[in-house]
C-alpha cells in the first residue's frame, strides 16, 4: 500500500533533493520546507489557515534555501511533507516528534496513533529524507571534499504572546567558530538584530541533522532561523537570500 502511495501526487519524495553535484562546501538543509499532508490525513483536523501557519511548516525557508542553492552552487535537500506528520528536525524518541499540541493548537489527527501509523510516517517521510542526506555527506567524504552544514529555518515574530525582537539567530554546538563569524557578517549591517542560538538553544532532544549529521559526524554544522515576517514574499525572500548568501561566502575559509 505505502509503495504504491508514495509514488502519487498525494505522497510526494520524502526529499527534494537540488543540484548534487554543486561545487561549494555548503549542503543545505530545510527540514521544514513543506506543508503537504496527504489526503488520507484529511489535514489531520485542521483548517486551511492552520496549515498554512508556522505550526505546519517555516514559512520562507524554502524559497531562501532554493535560491541560495542556485547563487552558491551548493547542493540542498528539503522535505516534502508537514512538520506535523513528523518532524525531520526532531529525533523519534521524543514527544514532539510527531506533535500533539504546536503553540497553541491541538493536533487531532495525532491522537492516540498506533505503532504502525507511527512507523508508517518514520519510513516513508522520516528515514528516507536522513538517508538520502547521510548518503549524500558520506559520498562527499569519499570524494575528500568538505561537508558544511548549514540548515535554514524561521521562526515567527511572537510566540505565546512575546514578541521577538530579533531579525535572525544562528544555532550552533560545537560549530562555534563558524557560527560567530556568520554573526559578525551578518552584523556589518547595524540594523539587524542577530544573535547566537536565538530564539532557540541547541540539543540533541530538539535537533537532529545539526546534531548527528553534523557535530557527531565531524561535519561544521548551523542552523540559521530568519523571522519569517522578513521572507514571507518575494522581496523579502531576494533579500535575505542576499544577505546570506554574502555572509556565508566571507566564512567559507573558516569551515
Amino acid at each position: 500500500m505505502v509503495a504504491s502511495a508514495v509514488n502519487s501526487q498525494q505522497w510526494p519524495s520524502a526529499v527534494e533533493a537540488l543540484n548534487e553535484t554543486g561545487r561549494s562546501p555548503f549542503v543545505l538543509i530545510c527540514e521544514h520546507a513543506s506543508n503537504h499532508i496527504p489526503a488520507d490525513y484529511n489535514k489531520l483536523g485542521l483548517s486551511d489557515v492552520d496549515l498554512g501557519r508556522h505550526i505546519a511548516w517555516d514559512i520562507g525557508a524554502a524559497l531562501v534555501t532554493r535560491a541560495l542553492s542556485k547563487r552558491l552552487d551548493a547542493s540542498a535537500f528539503l522535505g516534502g511533507y508537514s512538520r506535523l506528520l513528523i518532524d525531520l528536525n526532531r529525533p523519534l524518541h521524543v514527544a514532539d516528534s510527531i506533535p500533539l499540541r504546536s503553540e497553541a493548537t491541538d493536533i487531532p489527527g495525532n491522537v492516540s496513533l498506533d505503532a504502525a501509523e507511527r512507523e508508517r510516517r518514520q519510513q516513508v517521510m522520516f528515514l528516507p529524507f536522513q538517508d538520502r542526506l547521510r548518503a549524500h555527506l558520506d559520498k562527499r567524504t569519499a570524494d575528500g571534499r568538505r561537508n558544511v552544514l548549514v540548515a535554514v529555518h524561521s521562526f515567527t515574530p511572537v510566540y505565546h504572546g512575546q514578541q521577538r525582537a530579533w531579525h535572525a539567530g544562528v544555532l550552533f554546538d560545537k560549530a562555534a567558530t563558524l557560527g560567530q563569524a556568520l554573526i559578525t557578517q551578518l552584523k556589518r549591517d547595524p540594523l539587524l538584530n542577530v544573535d547566537a542560538n536565538v530564539p532557540y538553544g541547541v540539543s540533541a532532544d530538539a535537533d537532529y541533522a545539526l546534531v548527528v549529521h553534523g557535530d557527531l559526524a565531524g561535519n561544521p554544522a548551523v542552523l540559521i532561523e530568519i523571522r519569517n515576517d522578513l521572507i514571507a514574499d518575494p522581496d523579502g525572500v531576494e533579500t535575505w537570500t542576499g544577505k546570506l548568501e554574502e555572509a556565508l561566502r566571507a566564512v567559507e575559509s573558516l569551515s
